[in-house]
């Protein structure tokens, strides 16, 4: 484990699912007084969208919800490197595409151990085959409400884990 805790989520362009995770785990670990201990990052598995800032949608529903601040509007995408394993503690795929990616990236298997659906953490214990969370970006505004929501529901999970983590 390293110092500061790392975490990466990740999604396909890092638009999306991905930076909304990334910026509520932030809040989330910032309210658990957890937040000089803790970073968190996110990324994409493909380059489709390097460069680019978040979906307007997606900072709309964060807003929405009144998670804001400049790291909002700072987001650039970027793809996920191999190497970054070495720098991560936690990997957390967006959906069952993004985990197997991520599984087969890992340069070990101690790396493969890092990679976590991110809805595996939501204490109301979905179902495996479930966990996946839709693409947002090809629906409609409810589409971005419902990965909120999912990300909400896993992310007091994400911060559970890490405190034990933390105090091993």
């Amino acid at each position: 484990m390293s110092t500061p805790y790392r975490i990466c989520v990740v999604c396909t362009g890092n638009i999306c699912r991905s930076p909304m995770a990334e910026l509520i785990l932030r809040r989330r670990f910032e309210d658990a007084g957890l937040a000089d201990q803790v970073e968190i990052d996110s990324a994409g598995t493909t380059a489709w969208e390097v460069g680019n800032p978040a979906d307007p949608r997606t900072l709309a529903a964060l807003r929405g919800h009144g998670v804001d601040g400049p790291d909002l509007d700072a987001h650039r995408a970027r793809v996920f490197e191999r190497s970054w394993f070495a720098e991560r503690d936690l990997v957390l795929a967006a959906d069952h595409g993004h985990y197997s990616t991520l599984r087969r990236l890992a340069p070990t298997p101690k790396d493969r151990d890092k990679v976590a659906m991110l809805r595996s953490f939501d204490p109301a214990g979905v179902p495996e085959a479930e966990q996946g969370m839709d693409d947002p970006w090809y629906g409609d505004d409810d589409s971005f409400e419902t990965t909120y929501a999912e990300v909400v529901g896993a992310a007091d999970g994400v911060v559970e884990h890490v405190r034990d983590q933390l105090s091993h």
